[in-house]
C-alpha cells in the first residue's frame, strides 16, 4: 500500500484504519506513507495527480491490485471490504454503518471549510458566517451525542469505519483540540460524544495513526513519513537530527 497524505482529519482516517488492520495481524495492510505538503503545492505534482486527479489528500495506491483509491470515505470502504474488518456483512447492520459514513462525508465540510475556516483561519472575522456554521456544528454534535447515548459506537455496539471516519473530525473537536474552539462551542456539554471520543483515543492504533504525516504539535507526536512499524520508535521528529527534521 502506498499512501500519499497529510495529517489532517481526512488523512488521519486512513492511517488509523491501516494501523487498526495491522493490529489485527493483516500483514497485507502494511503501508508506506508519503508526506504531501499541501501548503507547498505537492498535491498538484504529476505523480500525485496520477493517483488522485482531484488533487486532494489522501490518495491510496494498492500496488497489489493496481487500484488507485481517492476520497477518504472511499478508501475506508475499500480497505474494509478488502480485509473484511470494521464493516458488518449483514445487510441491516452494514446499512446503518454506511448511513453514518455518508453522514460524516456530508457533515465534515461544515466543520472544516465552514466553521473552522471562518472561526480560526479567515483573515477577517465576519459575524454572520461564524454564527451560521457554529449553529450547524453544534447541531451536528447534538446528532452524534444523541446517537451515542443509545449505542457505544456510531451505528451500533461494534467499532467500525463510521467511528474511524468521524473521530478525527468530531472526536478531536469535542476534546477541545480543534480550532481552539472548545470553550466557544461548549464541548463539555456533549457528554456521550466526549465519552466516545476518549474511549477511541485509548486505542493504540488510533494513537499511532494520528501521528503519521502530522506536522504540528509536539515533535514526539510527529512521524512525517512511515515505512515500517519501527518508525514510531525511531523516526518521530524528536528523534531525528535537526537537519533531518527541518
Amino acid at each position: 500500500m502506498q499512501l500519499y497524505s497529510l495529517g489532517t482529519p481526512n488523512g488521519q482516517k486512513v492511517t488509523i484504519m491501516l494501523e487498526e488492520l495491522l493490529a489485527l495481524d493483516e500483514t497485507g495492510a502494511e503501508y508506506d506513507e508519503h508526506l504531501i505538503r499541501i501548503g507547498e503545492g505537492d498535491q498538484f505534482s504529476t505523480g500525485f495527480v496520477a493517483v488522485n486527479p482531484n488533487s486532494k489528500i489522501p490518495a491510496l495506491l494498492d500496488t497489489g491490485t493496481g487500484s488507485r483509491v481517492f476520497e477518504s470515505g472511499a478508501i475506508l470502504l475499500y480497505l474494509a471490504e478488502k480485509f473484511g474488518h470494521f464493516l458488518p456483512k449483514e445487510v441491516a447492520a452494514r446499512t446503518e454503518i454506511m448511513n453514518w459514513l455518508f453522514w460524516l462525508q456530508g457533515a465534515a465540510p461544515y466543520l472544516g471549510d465552514g466553521f473552522g475556516h471562518f472561526y480560526a483561519y479567515a483573515p477577517e472575522k465576519f459575524e454572520y458566517p461564524i454564527n451560521r456554521f457554529t449553529m450547524e456544528v453544534k447541531r451536528e454534535m447534538d446528532v452524534l451525542d444523541r446517537e451515542l447515548s443509545e449505542h457505544r459506537y456510531l451505528g451500533g455496539d461494534e467499532y467500525s469505519i463510521a467511528d474511524i471516519a468521524t473521530w478525527p473530525w468530531y472526536g478531536n473537536l469535542v476534546r477541545g483540540e480543534a480550532y481552539g474552539a472548545g470553550e466557544f462551542l461548549q464541548v463539555e456539554s456533549y457528554r456521550n460524544l466526549r465519552r466516545w471520543a476518549e474511549e477511541i483515543l485509548e486505542r493504540p492504533a488510533v494513537q499511532r495513526g494520528r501521528m503519521v504525516n502530522r506536522t504540528r504539535g509536539a515533535p514526539s507526536e510527529q512521524l512525517h513519513e512511515r515505512h515500517d512499524a519501527s518508525d514510531f520508535d525511531l523516526k518521530t521528529q524528536d528523534k531525528l537530527a535537526p537537519e533531518s527534521a527541518a
